[in-house]
């Protein structure tokens, strides 16, 4: 498998040599591997990897050997990064949300599917080859996921016909999208969302040649492993029902539930206050740690001394700081760490793969910047 850093043998091995000092992401190449497969086995379509997720060069180069040969593009950064990658790669510009330089530089960079879910981020697309697909998307009231993404995206079903059929005057492949949200485990909510389609492709007259069902796959936050292959199940299900026997092909861009597992995020412990109650770390939600706020805490964390050995002994609930001057850098209250803890141990966030490095910000000096893999 394809890696751009060093490989070391285990977290616990980096820790007791390097003692870092600034939080690091490790990522397990082989975990991703793993991952990427078992979309790419399990998922009858085309499987494209939502790049905003994680777009470090250790990720993209790993996801490429692994077999994923479509990328979910989110900007002109991210397309540029994909074909740093792998110069073949097919991009899909799924961010509906473009500027006319920013669709200049998709057609340069070759897009090969677009998203659309208005009328004017249709007619931006007027100098794009009219062999490219654009998939109308659409959103629906459905509940099912940690937060949803129809207040900011997606057409109305009467919308997404009216600009389906517009796709075809404009002599574009049509197609349709949508997306159920993130972290979502709630196969009924795909099943909503494809019998929709099909209503939606009906009303207009159009045969779709394709239908991208999402990402929003959940990632195991410690609760257990999700079955995404009854999510895969349950689509089909839906597609034959919907569709009968002229179904679209499918595509899916699965961002969190692709990479989350094969990262670990470790920050160190600064400082103790309140007898243990309050703990400082030298990263929090400006750096890496970000996504704990909005998704809550994770079951997959634990504790090791500065060698890497495991901190055991009974837990306690903490009030958890991040590193910077801002008041605000504040985990979700009730982290459990052993009461042995430390200064100079270290908090291994598991399931950090995705949007760790992607959303960790400078401010005041901090975050994540350095990738180590690790077996």
């Amino acid at each position: 498998m394809q890696h751009t850093s060093p490989f070391w043998p285990s977290i616990a091995t980096h820790l007791k040599r390097e003692r870092p000092q600034a939080p690091v992401l490790y990522l397990s190449p082989s975990i991703l591997h793993r991952t990427a497969r078992s979309f790419i086995d399990g998922f009858a379509g085309l499987v494209t990897y939502a790049v905003k997720a994680n777009p470090a060069p250790e990720v993209l180069s790993n996801l490429v050997a692994a077999g994923v040969t479509a990328f979910d593009v989110a900007s002109p950064a991210e397309m540029a990064a994909v074909r740093a990658a792998d110069a073949g790669a097919v991009l899909h510009y799924n961010n509906p949300l473009r500027s006319s330089a920013e669709v200049a530089e998709g057609i340069r960079f070759g897009v090969a599917s677009w998203s659309v879910d208005s009328a004017a981020g249709l007619a931006k697309l007027a100098d794009a080859p009219r062999d490219a697909e654009v998939a109308v998307r659409f959103a629906l009231p459905i509940k099912g996921a940690a937060y949803d993404f129809g207040s900011k995206f997606g057409a109305t079903p009467d919308e997404a016909a009216d600009l389906l059929r517009r796709v075809v005057e404009m002599g574009f492949v049509p197609a349709l999208s949508f997306h159920p949200g993130t972290q979502c485990n709630d196969p009924t909510a795909w099943v909503a969302y494809v019998g929709k389609a099909a209503e939606i492709a009906q009303g207009a007259g159009v045969a779709i040649t394709r239908l991208n069902i999402g990402g929003g796959f959940a990632a195991d936050r410690g609760q257990g492993a999700p079955d995404h292959l009854s999510v895969f199940a349950a689509v089909a299900a839906a597609v034959q029902a919907g569709f009968g026997d002229h179904p679209p092909l499918l595509v899916c861009e699965p961002g969190r539930a692709m990479v989350a597992e094969a990262g670990t995020l470790a920050a160190q412990v600064k400082e103790l206050r309140h007898g243990g109650a309050t703990v400082f770390l030298n990263d929090g939600i400006y750096g890496g740690l970000t996504d704990l706020r909005d998704m809550g805490l994770s079951g997959l964390v634990r504790a090791v001394t500065s060698d890497g050995s495991p901190r055991h002994g009974p837990g306690m609930a903490r009030v958890v700081f991040g590193p910077t001057c801002d008041s605000l850098d504040r985990l979700p209250d009730g982290l459990i760490l052993p009461d042995e803890v430390t200064a100079g141990d270290y908090v291994l966030f598991g399931g950090m793969g995705a949007y760790s490095l992607a959303m960790s910000t400078g401010f005041n000096g901090y975050g994540v910047r350095e990738v180590v893999l690790v077996a």
